[in-house]
């Protein structure tokens, strides 16, 4: 049965087995913000979900049900209503005229196993996209086995053999101009390693590569299945690199597509070894050109296509808030990322980006002795932890290995994704605890993907085989067929192999974490893989041995002529007849050029507390860094970088060069950062996006494999792991197809001596300072795929290349001297839009000041190849420039120097005088078009007009303390202080693990706490002098923000009990930053109801992530009184921080404003610019932003003091320790 509760627009459907009772009508008002009960059925029209597709969204609010007491309930959708013929996301909802008790009906019964006699008809039928020679192959199986193959056993095996998952192409033999090539793709890429293994621990054997790592501090709970103490642990430690793309996907359906993107790749990197932990990811865009900028001529010069599921604008935006979104609530900040728009035509060919390139990429971390996966043995279990199953991604790994529009819309719509990031990190939690245990009882584990839970399950038991109970599997959809329950690529799952005897210990991990748990099966020595149904004895839905599943496949053979394909040139110099400005201006209006502040602003990039380096820099936090860095440990020195690369249209005029460019530009981007071993410390992930199977292309993919390959291995580095999307090719209804430029996109990686000593790309006030250019090319300037050929609809006929290896060895060396001396003061890589706006990026993050080119850089050639070339380089700002300069030429690198600071907010370029904040605008354009279409229309104005306004301000107190030694404390305790401070969180909480350094590092004894625990009596508070509600999204922030969180509490005895009676105690404090804040005003427990407060959606109607000032006032507030008068920068990261007051306004104590009144600077759009708010008597602390995201310099988006070891955050979580100290 369905009820119905409507409040104002929004109609709840509650699907539920039993009648509810008038306490359940009251509890669901509260869960539905006052919604009442409406009779069906109800007439108009409304926006929701298709009936056969259960959302993320209803998986939670079922579980929030459930935990309120209401266990009835099987399905929860939300429904708006709108007007006729309001646009709406035809991928994921559909428009109703009537809302009824037949809403969920889908009409679809379970289709039963079949057997399959015609392998071709039903290949074509389904989409399995089979080759010929793979069909021949299986018939060959069926008569081995005597039967035919089920449908089962005929999808799973397109899945798990699809070129998505085996990488056919890359495996397979070349043959070029009637010659067969020595080598496949592999066995090049492969080389890299073994030539120049460099400290790899493992290469293209894992789902991750792992190099050797340092020696690293873990801070964890002592033990992950009950509530218990932080410790800290030395480890020996391996780094990992990934990256995975998610092009088709993201095609079809952006959201969903990009966030499983992101997803995939982080369960990826979760699945290194025996356990990893992610630690910062990162996202690249590419798509045909938005057309939202009239002024853009170069975009109106093609025309385009009859767009086959999304228009570009609405792929950028969508696939963007879908990444940003699951690695938000899954909590890895996303700290690198690039975005290019692309279209060309030359006579009649035309390329784009129409199948659109999403990849995701990101670093991480895991012991040593957790690097090798362990081997399966007879009797041990197959473990499936995550959500359930449902019709998600039928047909995804074989879809995504043809041609974008080869098949019916059915099929490929069949591919949509299903993203769920708070399951997901429940997961992941149970996989944490394995991690950081003392001992690690997972044998081998792999992640849900392509190919569902054969491709994940055969992996683990690859060796020896293995028995599955499909009725064992948690089914959300009981329509599902068999082939669908093995094949789903529902995302959020992880498959672990553990021994028997484990299962127990493991389970109540994963019971304390809320991970649903499912032993479904057991390796057998049977060389077989049998998915069967043992408790009903029906027939067995696959049945093949191993060998027949992976091992005879035939090889693929790409044969190809090498083609020519030249470029034209602009027909006159691109600055005759034209304003140099104007010229420059155009060149930052590109969207690869200019500002990304629309893809950082809404995006975490300080989760974790680990961040050392994220995209933006300077007063004004304009994303303008070259690279990413995180911290191993919070200690704050030895870390990872990250840093990408591409350059695919330099790629379309030479393969090799654009190869040997893009891994330049990833070099050039990291290179500012202190690595362990200087160049032998990077390794690569290589990422192949190509239009294979076109002619040509294939030529043009070995050529820029192997270009990539020797460029590597002449550098004396390696590439130990990469992704390829080899299927590059969109088809239209009327014929037409678009081929996307081949494209490589690079992603290093290196180890970090010191994160505290990463120059940014800043501008600084040095007087006698100069910026140096140091060219890494060797190379003629060329302006063949350039920006600036961009802006005139040209490609070019010849690009910038690396001309001498060892100089380009000999530069990067050069250059990580500088910065492991301390001599350079800012740093920027040279690449899109050439020299010019390198130089003007270095003054863009700051308010004033400019520079002035020099002559003898002018001097060099051509002024647009000067300016606008693109040869691989940097650029350093040096106090002390003769002295660099002779440095430099000691070891064999020129260097000119480029320009000077001068006083005036001017670009001096010869007699030109450039407008540095008038180009500043034009490079904002990409970012201030995007706006509107992802935040409210007043929000984009106002960050239009005040951003640049708002600047970082910084106010601290005279005699300030600045060191761990100033406040007696030392990271290096080890001893107990008897105070405890307990970190509450619950399912989808993700900001624990920084709250609880802070506070240790402070002197208290941090206990970890889940919900869970108090809800079972595990936990009562008794022996905690303070509570901290940690940040996150709890329960994905469905029904609202800490609904769910704040349910556990309200309607749990246990937890209502001892939450009442901490705070009955007057010894105690507390302490909730932003899903805390929301749940202090969801339990009223500042000011009770008299004085009620909620935390609202921000005005601009989206997430907001930044680093920006705060003020603090006089209060009695105990954390942060002492820091009255100060304005200190802070990270924010919320989507619900809006205040809204029940009271007079003057009856609330304000404990932090934000310092300005306008958005951005006040996120939210919170009255009175109110950030936090303190209870009467000081004790307990409701606030928004993170100043545990914020204790060190080096965690701080900007911090103007040098040389200090804390922040001044630092004293707030000081204050709290004293006083529960001086109040015992």
């Amino acid at each position: 049965m369905i009820s119905f509760f409507r409040n104002f627009g929004t109609v709840y459907a509650v699907q539920h087995t039993a009648p509810l009772s008038d306490e359940d009508h009251k509890t669901l008002g509260w869960l539905f913000d006052g919604a009442t009960e409406v009779k069906a059925p109800l007439e108009g029209t409304f926006i929701g979900p298709r009936a056969e597709m259960i959302t993320p969204w209803s998986t939670n609010a079922t579980e929030i049900a459930h935990t309120v007491g209401i266990d009835s309930v099987e399905r929860v959708e939300v429904f708006l209503e709108a007007e006729p013929g309001v646009p709406y996301d035809r991928m994921l909802l559909r428009q109703y005229g009537t809302l009824d008790e037949g809403l969920f009906d889908t009409k679809i019964e379970k289709a039963p196993l079949l057997p399959v006699e015609d392998l071709r008809k039903y290949n074509s039928e389904e989409g399995l996209a089979l080759s010929d020679e793979e069909i021949d192959y299986l018939e060959g199986v069926a008569r081995e086995l005597g039967r035919p193959l089920t449908d089962a056993e005929l999808f799973g095996f397109s899945q798990v053999n699809s070129e998505h998952c085996r990488h056919k192409i890359f495996g397979g033999t070349f043959v070029i101009d009637g010659e067969e090539m020595p080598e496949s793709l592999f066995g090049m890429i492969k080389k890299t390693s073994k030539l120049n293994p460099n400290g790899i621990v493992s290469a293209y054997a894992d789902n991750v590569a792992f190099v050797e790592g340092p020696e690293t501090e873990f801070f964890a709970p002592e033990r992950m299945n009950r509530p218990d103490l932080y410790r800290t642990e030395e480890t020996e430690t391996v780094l990992a690199l990934k990256a995975e793309t998610h092009n088709f996907p993201t095609t079809v359906e952006p959201f969903n597509g990009a966030a499983t993107g992101s997803g995939g790749e982080i369960r990826d990197r979760l699945a290194g070894g025996k356990a990893c932990l992610p630690l910062a990811g990162a996202a690249i865009y590419m798509t045909p050109y938005t057309r939202l900028d009239k002024s853009r001529r170069w975009e109106s010069a093609i025309t385009a296509r009859p767009w086959l599921y999304q228009t570009p604008q609405e792929i950028l935006t969508k696939a963007s808030n879908g990444a940003s979104d699951f690695g938000n609530k899954f909590g890895q900040p996303l700290i690198v990322g690039s975005l290019l728009t692309f279209e060309h035509q030359e006579g009649s060919e035309v390329w784009g980006y129409d199948k659109v390139i999403m990849l995701a990429g990101g670093v991480g971390l895991a012991r040593k002795r957790d690097a090798q996966k362990g081997h399966a043995e007879e009797g041990d279990a197959i473990v499936v932890m995550g959500g359930d199953n449902y019709r998600i991604g039928m047909g995804g790994g074989a879809v995504s290995s043809v041609n974008t529009g080869s098949y019916a819309d059915a099929i490929e719509l069949n591919a949509i994704q299903r993203s769920n990031p708070e399951m997901q990190k429940r997961v992941a939690n149970v996989v944490r605890a394995m991690a950081e245990g003392k001992r690690n009882p997972i044998i081998s584990i792999h992640d849900h993907g392509a190919g569902g839970h054969l491709n994940c399950l055969s992996e683990l038991v690859e060796e020896t085989g293995g028995e599955i109970d499909i009725d064992r599997l948690p089914i959300g959809d009981p329509t599902l067929s068999d082939k669908e329950i093995l094949s789903n690529e529902s995302q959020e799952r992880m498959g672990i192999l553990i021994h028997k005897e484990d299962l127990e210990g493991v389970r109540a991990i994963a019971e304390r974490e809320r991970a649903p748990f499912y032993p479904v099966g057991e390796a057998k020595a049977s060389g077989k893989l049998v998915f069967d149904h043992q408790e009903t004895g029906a027939p067995a839905a696959l049945d093949l041995r191993l060998s027949h599943l992976f091992g005879s496949a035939p090889k693929t053979i790409m044969e190809d002529e090498t083609r020519d394909t030249t470029f034209a040139d602009p027909d006159k110099n691109p600055l005759a007849g034209r304003k140099l400005a104007d010229v420059i201006a155009d060149v930052q209006r590109l969207e690869s050029v200019g500002s990304k502040d629309w893809l950082t602003n809404k995006v975490d990039r300080s989760v974790t507390g680990k961040v050392a380096r994220q995209q933006c820099c300077g007063p004004l936090q304009l994303p303008l860094s070259d690279l990413g860095a995180v911290a191993l440990d919070y200690r704050g020195k030895a870390g990872m970088a990250m840093a990408l690369g591409h350059a695919p249209v330099a790629a379309m005029i030479s393969a090799e060069a654009g190869s040997r460019l893009a891994i330049a530009e990833s070099l050039t981007n990291i290179v500012g950062a202190p690595l362990k071993k200087g160049l032998e410390s990077v390794s690569l992930s290589a990422n192949w996006m190509w239009p294979c199977r076109n002619p040509g292309e294939d030529a043009r993919l070995y050529a820029a494999v192997r270009a990539a390959s020797d460029f590597a291995i002449a550098l004396g580095i390696n590439i130990p792991t990469g992704k390829d999307s080899l299927s590059m090719t969109q088809t239209y209804p009327d014929g037409q197809r678009v081929t996307a430029p081949g494209t490589l996109i690079v992603t290093a990686g290196a180890e970090v001596t010191d994160v505290r000593r990463i120059p940014d790309p800043v501008l600084k006030d040095a007087p006698g300072s100069a910026v140096l250019y140091v060219d890494f090319s060797f190379c003629n300037r060329h302006l063949g795929g350039s920006a600036l050929y961009q802006t005139l609809g040209k490609v070019g006929s010849t690009t910038p290349d690396i001309v001498d290896v060892d100089y380009f060895a000999d530069a990067f060396s050069a250059i990580q001297e500088l910065v492991n001396e301390g001599r350079i003061l800012a740093i920027h890589d040279l690449s899109a839009g050439g020299l010019v706006t390198a130089l003007l990026e270095m003054c863009y993050a700051r308010t004033n000041g400019g520079l002035q080119l020099s002559a003898d850089l002018l001097s060099e050639g051509p002024l647009e190849e000067v300016l606008f070339a693109e040869n691989p380089g940097v650029l350093i700002q040096v106090a002390d420039p003769d002295s660099v300069m002779k440095s430099l030429e000691e070891a064999g690198v020129a260097s000119v120097i480029a320009a000077r600071p001068i006083k005036e907010r001017l670009m001096r370029i010869g007699e030109e005088e450039i407008d540095i904040d008038e180009m500043r605008r034009a490079w904002q354009t990409p970012s201030l078009l995007m706006e509107p279409e992802q935040a409210s229309k007043g929000s984009a104005e106002s960050r239009a007009r005040e951003q640049l306004a708002q600047p970082l301000d910084y106010r601290l107190r005279p005699g300030q303390r600045r060191t761990l030694a100033d406040y007696g404390k030392s990271r290096d305790r080890k001893e107990r202080s008897g105070i405890t401070c307990a970190i509450i969180r619950d399912k989808g909480t993700n900001g624990e693990r920084e709250m609880a350094y802070a506070l240790w590092l402070a002197g208290f004894d941090v206990r970890d706490v889940h919900m869970s625990d108090l809800m079972s009596g595990r936990e009562t508070l008794e022996e905690c002098r303070m509570i901290v509600f940690c940040g996150g999204f709890s329960h994905s922030d469905v029904l609202g923000a800490a609904t769910g969180f704040a349910a556990g509490f309200r309607y749990n005895d246990r937890a209502s009990e001892a939450l009442r009676k901490f705070y009955a105690r007057p010894d105690t404090l507390s302490l909730g930053i932003c899903n805390g804040c929301q749940l202090m005003g969801k339990l009223d427990l500042l000011y009770g109801v008299e004085r009620s407060f909620r935390l609202l959606h921000n005005e601009s109607g989206k997430f907001e992530s930044t680093f920006l000032t705060l003020e603090i006032p006089e209060s009695n507030c105990v954390m942060l009184g002492s820091l009255a008068g100060t304005k200190l920068g802070c990270w924010v990261a919320h989507g619900e921080g809006r205040f809204d007051l029940s009271a007079d306004p003057h009856s609330y104590s304000v404990a932090v404003r934000y310092g300005y009144e306008a958005y951005p600077s006040n996120p939210n759009g919170s009255p009175d610019r109110i950030a936090a708010l303190v209870s009467d008597d000081g004790r307990h602390l409701a606030m928004m932003p993170h100043p545990e995201r914020s204790v060190f310099p080096w965690q701080c988006g900007y911090y103007p003091e040098a040389g200090d070891e804390v922040t001044p955050w630092f004293e707030a979580f000081v204050n709290a320790y004293e006083w529960c100290r001086a109040h015992r």
